[in-house]
């Protein structure tokens, strides 16, 4: 039986997501830009990221804490070898009934039937364009949409279900907004447009860049009209439409211009074992010396507990451009989105 626990502000731990790996095989420009400051990325030596066996006796302790949901992200998570035999003993952790896992999708037609064997449940993919040219300056890779959209078709093949992902930045990829559309209507999969963040100190993020949840609305508009739909559980980011015509949904996650701090339900572990407790956060609490150094469950337990019960995080409702600038975050691949 696990344990109800809340934070400062009333918000229930019900989501952990874990990035098991900080490399990625994409340099997507909102993410893990090409060069910082100069120099491409320094990653984690492999001692330094958590084995299988510390993520889930970690993922257990938060199952006895409420959480009943986990997203396993990166980087590129499916780079990590053996990434199915970690989900399949993360699926078998008591009170655990949900697994996703976030990837570019490029991997998918290699391994989404072992993960679907092993018990994730669905993927999420994130793929911002379908011109080659927008495709591959946003990924920063010379790669195109194409391997991405059959890493799509294997998941479904494998009965995956299927989100995709569709971060919208100003000035480079909103053109593709009604081609994502039409092509995720026309397959049947729901498409969820992000709105640019401030993620980090590297991706260049200034709120003229931000393209709007009523821009983007009123432009799917255009294919279809759209009805809106219930929260499926509270904390759920994306506000959900279905189009009249169909059954398709569509969803729009807009942390800038309508936050949803007040429901954040969700931690996060990064590869070399940090709580984090927000996505904007400047710091994490470190578990990995505790794991190597052999404390017990009932020490990480109650350190997991304390950390979520002085949580008082709401970094979007506060954002301000100035306040952006000079808070030092930490970047998304190294967090996991």
């Amino acid at each position: 039986m696990s344990m109800k626990i809340t934070d400062q502000l009333s918000r229930p731990l019900k989501d952990l997501r874990i990035s098991i790996m900080d490399q990625c095989n994409f340099r997507c420009t909102y993410c893990m830009p090409k060069e910082v400051f100069g120099k491409d990325y320094v990653f984690m030596k492999e001692e330094e990221l958590l084995s299988f066996s510390e993520i889930v006796r970690t993922a257990e302790q938060f199952a006895r804490l409420g959480v009943n949901k986990l997203r396993i992200t990166g980087g590129e998570p499916l780079l990590r070898k053996n990434a199915s035999l970690l989900i399949r003993e993360l699926h078998d952790i008591p009170g655990i009934d949900d697994i996703a896992l976030t990837t570019n999708g490029v991997l998918l037609p290699k391994f989404a039937m072992d993960l679907k064997k092993a018990g994730l449940k669905r993927v999420n993919v994130s793929l911002d364009a379908l011109d080659t040219a927008v495709f591959q300056e946003m990924s920063g890779r010379k790669t195109k949409a194409e391997i991405v959209l059959r890493g799509i078709d294997a998941a479904l093949e494998a009965g995956l279900g299927v989100k995709v992902n569709m971060v919208v930045k100003r000035g480079l990829n909103e053109q593709e907004v009604i081609p994502m559309a039409r092509y995720c209507k026309e397959r049947g999969v729901m498409l969820r447009f992000i709105e640019f963040m401030d993620v980090g100190q590297t991706n260049g993020w200034d709120y003229s860049k931000v393209v709007s949840k009523k821009e983007l609305y009123d432009a799917v508009s255009e294919i279809g009209s759209l009805q809106p739909i219930d929260p499926y559980y509270f904390g759920e980011v994306a506000s959900r439409y279905r189009y009249e015509d169909s059954d398709v949904q569509v969803g729009f996650i807009s942390s800038v211009t309508e936050t949803f701090c007040g429901t954040c339900t969700r931690a996060r572990l990064s590869a070399d074992g940090k709580i984090f407790t927000c996505l904007f956060s400047e710091e994490g609490i470190d578990l990995k010396q505790d794991l190597r150094e052999g404390k017990t469950d009932e020490f990480l337990f109650t350190k997991i507990k304390e950390v979520w019960e002085k949580r008082s995080d709401r970094y979007s409702e506060l954002r301000t451009a100035e306040s952006s600038k000079n808070r030092k975050k930490i970047e998304m691949s190294y967090i996991g989105g």
